[in-house]
């Protein structure tokens, strides 16, 4: 029977036109050449599937002879009647008889192809007797159930047929692998160290597949990661995974799929797919097919012996018997593992065959007791965190060795769980496995801390017998006097002979203490080596005594500490520079406030004008290192009128002062002019903007005429002054002017105010108001608040202001206050 007979498909070639695949026509020679080669390997092809079909006829047939208890003709015709009554080809049929005979996985995924068929019958039911509509779909997923069985079974056969892995892979190829759209399939063979081997491979150029024979160990590969991933990689496409594979430069962004081939828990290889297009993702029937191609691939691959290069030496991997010989010759303790498979053969757990003389069990047990047992059962917890038996599994499954530092090893005595940290070795020799720890010894861990504490700490120890005059150091000692390992240790008499000549007195108090007084004692001094380096070294020691109070010994340690002595002197000169430079900002400070209240004091000698009260206030900064630019004016001018101002120089410190000094005597000098409020600070925000380095500053200016009881004012980028009039208080409405020295020319508006008996009026600067976590608006309102109760003198109003003041920049204030009447 033909493979298109077999698979449904139409027989002979499907160019009905009579066309040449390469374009070549039927009367040349050459067309008639590739004519006849194109017949002869699709007879060929013909042949190899009829003599696989009728391989599984032979099959299906015996197990009718051993059902029946008849004949081979009888069973021939037996099967015969059989396919022609259930309307399959005999083919078909004893694939049939097969998958029930044998209950495997070639079964099994038949069974699931069935089931899917079912799950299609029962959701389009036959209800078109002509064969349309729903019908074709239940009977076309019929088909592929069928289908797929056949060519599974076929696959089978000629697989079992195949003399080496190259005829395993055509056959998957061409029977099982090309129906469901794959282009080539690879053969991998899983070394003991971890490399791959391709022995079989079918849809790749000869060049290709020759470039890939050998894989290294550790090399990424898609086929490395289906050999790591027991549940197989899928790939939808080779690009997206960035991986090297076989074919890559023929199907770049075709599917991949990785499946590791492996009976009885170990994998023996890896069967890679190849699809040229995207692949996506694939029903679950389809995976347990591919599942089962790699379980056929596994049994091929478990008999494969490598071929051997010239020369080469056959390897002969040991058996469980030289292992064991090989255990026992070991210093550390070390179990050879058999595997455990369970009734399905699949690997359930290792048997401890054997126990080497050097084993020590966390637990305390003897030899005989873990000899024999299951690891599981041996040590149960080893499925537990630490994954030691999965660490095993692995290693069985792949060959692929695996080591491990500290980890813990736990077993269970009566139910009580007992540890212990070990360094681990799982290896894969032959069938057997190879498991060797090394348990921690208490006493090793303390002394290889304690010599790492040593070398972190710059110490080193050292012990003199003053009976036999026998002195040992440790290695630390003879780096830090920076004498060779090999040479004579100092002794501690003639310790002063190595030191600084200064420190001759400590050194001799040391010895005092130590040797006579015999008491501990310890000394610093600086250490003069022989390559001319000098360490600071402390020394610190302890006499031992005998049973008749006698000094027996002496032991101590030096420690250097070169490193804390220079850092001592870093810190010491940055704290006596650190004071100075504290000493002279607090001198600057102090300079600051001196000159600031020298011409500003805090409080002022009232200004006498009829009908008129005026009052100042000025509150410094708390810090005074905040020392600021704040100031305030009020004067009677030569014309009778009164000069009212408040500014803030941006900044603070001296420099701040010092502008304020410039800016406030500048406009008094300027109001003498006569010129209203707007010019006057025209001409200051010149002052300010080329004769006091550039420095900026916001100020208000009012001129108040006693007779009218009016009030001219402008501002340059200030707050505007509050007028309290009875119960209620608001700012004056503001006018146009920027701060001063932000541009040489500028311009500031001016408003008017008239003003009544018993009307208040304040100028203040931000400090009084100025809060980090409010907008100064919010400020602002709250000011108005505040200064509505309006107590009875002027003195007590300002005084309130600043007491109830909820300002927190720590900023320097000042307030101007007038009162009409």
């Amino acid at each position: 029977m033909s493979a298109s007979e077999r698979s449904g498909e139409p027989a002979g070639d499907n160019r009905r036109d009579g066309s040449d695949p390469v374009g070549l026509t039927p009367l040349s020679p050459v067309g008639r050449l590739a004519a006849t080669v194109d017949r002869l390997s699709r007879e060929v092809r013909a042949a190899q599937a009829e003599a696989e079909g009728r391989a599984l006829i032979e099959l299906a047939k015996g197990i009718l002879v051993a059902r029946l208890g008849c004949g081979p003709a009888e069973a021939a015709r037996q099967l015969a009647e059989l396919a022609e009554q259930s309307q399959v080809t005999p083919l078909e049929f004893a694939v049939d008889v097969i998958n029930q005979a044998a209950r495997d996985r070639v079964s099994e995924v038949t069974d699931a192809f069935l089931a899917a068929t079912a799950a299609v019958r029962t959701a389009c039911p036959d209800e078109d007797p002509d064969g349309g509509g729903s019908a074709g779909a239940g009977a076309a997923a019929e088909a592929v159930a069928d289908s797929a069985a056949v060519r599974l079974r076929a696959a089978e056969s000629g697989a079992l047929a195949a003399d080496d892995t190259q005829a395993v892979a055509d056959a998957l190829l061409e029977q099982a692998l090309r129906p469901l759209g794959a282009v080539a399939v690879a053969i991998w063979a899983a070394g003991y160290d971890g490399s791959l081997t391709l022995v079989g491979s079918a849809g790749f150029p000869p060049a290709e597949a020759a470039r890939w024979r050998y894989v290294p160990p550790d090399v990424a590969t898609v086929a490395r990661c289906g050999l790591t991933e027991r549940s197989g990689q899928w790939f939808a496409s080779l690009a997206g995974t960035g991986l090297p594979s076989v074919g890559r430069h023929q199907y770049p962004d075709g599917g991949r799929v990785a499946v590791p081939a492996g009976t009885g828990g170990r994998i023996h290889g890896v069967l890679e797919i190849v699809w040229p297009v995207p692949l996506a993702p694939q029903p679950p029937q389809v995976v347990r097919q591919v599942e089962a191609l790699a379980e056929l691939c596994a049994h091929t691959l478990e008999s494969y012996t490598p071929p051997r290069e010239p020369g080469q030496e056959p390897r002969v991997m040991p058996d469980a018997v030289e292992l064991m010989d090989l255990a026992d010759g070991l210093h550390d303790p070390a179990l050879v593992l058999v595997p455990h498979l369970d009734a399905a053969g699949q690997l359930a757990d290792f048997r401890i065959q054997h126990v080497n003389k050097r084993f020590m069990d966390p637990a305390g047990r003897p030899r005989a007791v873990v000899g024999g047992a299951l690891l599981l059962e041996a040590y149960p917890m080893a499925a537990g965190d630490s994954e030691l038996f999965r660490s095993v599994e692995r290693v069985y499954a792949t060959g692929e060795p695996f080591r491990a530092r500290h980890m813990n090893l736990t077993a269970l005595v009566d139910q009580v769980p007992l540890s212990a940290v070990a360094d681990i070795s799982v290896s894969r020799h032959g069938n057997a496995v190879l498991l060797i720890w090394r348990i921690e010894d208490e006493t090793a861990r303390l002394a290889s801390l304690l010599q790492h504490a040593q070398r972190l700490g710059r110490i080193g120890g050292f012990e003199e017998n003053l009976l036999t005059g026998e002195i040992t150091w440790n290695g630390q000692l003879f780096d830090l006097y920076g004498r060779p390992h090999t040479s004579t240790p100092v002794p501690l008499e003639e310790l002063a002979a190595h030191a600084h000549p200064d420190d001759a007195v400590a050194i001799g108090r040391f010895l005092r203490t130590l040797l006579h007084h015999r008491r501990p004692a310890s000394a610093a001094f600086r250490l003069r080596r022989p390559d001319g380096v000098t360490r600071h070294v402390r020394v610190v020691a302890e006499p031992v005594l005998d049973t008749d109070d006698r000094l027996l010994l002496v032991r101590g340690a030096c420690q250097d500490i070169s490193a804390q002595h220079w850092t001592e002197v870093a810190l010491a000169a940055t704290r006596d520079q650190l004071a100075h430079t504290e000493q002279q900002a607090i001198e600057r400070a102090r300079l600051t406030l001196q000159l600031q209240h020298a011409i500003m004091p805090p409080e002022q000698t009232p200004l006498r004008v009829p009908d008129l009260q005026v009052a100042v206030r000025y509150r410094p900064a708390e810090t005074e290192q905040l020392v600021g630019g704040d100031w305030y004016d009020a004067v009677m001018l030569p014309s009778g009128r009164v000069l009212l101002c408040v500014g803030d120089v941006a900044g603070h410190g001296i420099e701040a002062a010092t502008s304020m000094v410039v800016l406030r005597n500048a406009l008094r000098g300027l109001a003498v002019t006569g010129a209203g409020p707007g010019q006057l600070l025209s001409w200051l925000n010149i002052v300010a903007h080329h004769l006091t380095g550039g420095v900026t500053a916001t100020a208000v200016c009012g001129l108040y005429d006693p007779a009218r009881r009016t009030l001219r004012w402008a501002r340059a980028g200030h707050l505007p002054p509050v007028l309290v009039r009875g119960p209620e208080a608001r700012p004056l409405p503001l006018v146009r002017g920027m701060l001063l020295g932000a541009v040489a020319e500028a311009a500031y508006e001016e408003a008017e105010a008239q003003l009544a008996a018993g009307d208040t009026l304040l100028m203040y600067t931000d400090g009084l108001i100025e809060r980090r976590d409010r907008p100064v608006e919010e400020a602002l309102t709250q000011l108005l608040s505040t200064v509505r109760p309006t107590p009875n003198t002027l003195d007590q109003h300002l005084d309130r202001l600043l007491t109830y003041s909820r300002s927190d920049t720590d900023d320097d204030t000042c307030l101007v206050g007038i009162r009409v009447g």
